[in-house]
């Protein structure tokens, strides 16, 4: 009986789609909406993510405006904005906020190819996490005489072919992303 490997692969997908979310909270100089969500307001005592409680818009491509439904919410908006990490100050005209993103300088490019870098090797050590529980189920169940040591390294090998290839798919997302902030 060979290892079922659809669920550890199912992890690695999952690892992926966070990874590709994560990057798209790094700014790169154009205006999009996902570098704020992981901001959250104080909403009726609640936190609440921002395209929630606001209209997020993009009028041009360096700009965001954030126009919240309920008035009331504007000052907590603009103070959650400014606590959050996303490196711009926001500008209130009493109705609504715009984020003006600046172009990125040659430093902070460097600093977000090294960011994206990083949290690629995060990816990828969740990979190997996944794919050492793999192993270790296979390991129990042959101890447990469930498999032979012949399909045992049939899964393992099964196991890290699959590693493999969503360690290709995490490198050729960061290059992506490391392109992207490049090119702007």
């Amino acid at each position: 009986m060979k290892l079922d490997i659809k669920p550890f692969e199912e992890k690695m997908k999952k690892s992926i789609s966070v990874y590709e979310e994560d990057l798209a909270g790094i700014r790169v100089g154009r205006a999009s909406a996902k570098v704020l969500d992981k901001v959250s307001v104080p909403y009726y005592g609640v936190p609440t993510p921002v395209n929630q409680v606001a209209d997020v818009k993009t009028p041009d491509p360096k700009t965001l405006l954030i126009t919240p439904w309920d008035p009331s919410v504007l000052k907590a908006l603009e103070k959650a904005i400014q606590a959050s990490d996303i490196g711009i100050t926001p500008q209130s005209d009493g109705k609504s906020i715009r984020l003006a993103f600046p172009a990125l300088t040659e430093e902070r490019r460097k600093e977000l190819s090294k960011q994206v870098r990083d949290m690629g090797e995060d990816a990828k050590v969740a990979l190997r996490n996944i794919r050492r529980d793999a192993n270790d189920k296979c390991k129990d169940m042959k101890k447990a005489s469930e498999m032979t040591e012949d399909e045992q390294k049939i899964s393992e090998k099964e196991v890290q072919d699959l590693t493999d290839k969503y360690i290709k798919e995490v490198d050729k997302v960061s290059e992506k992303k490391k392109a992207e902030i490049m090119e702007i």
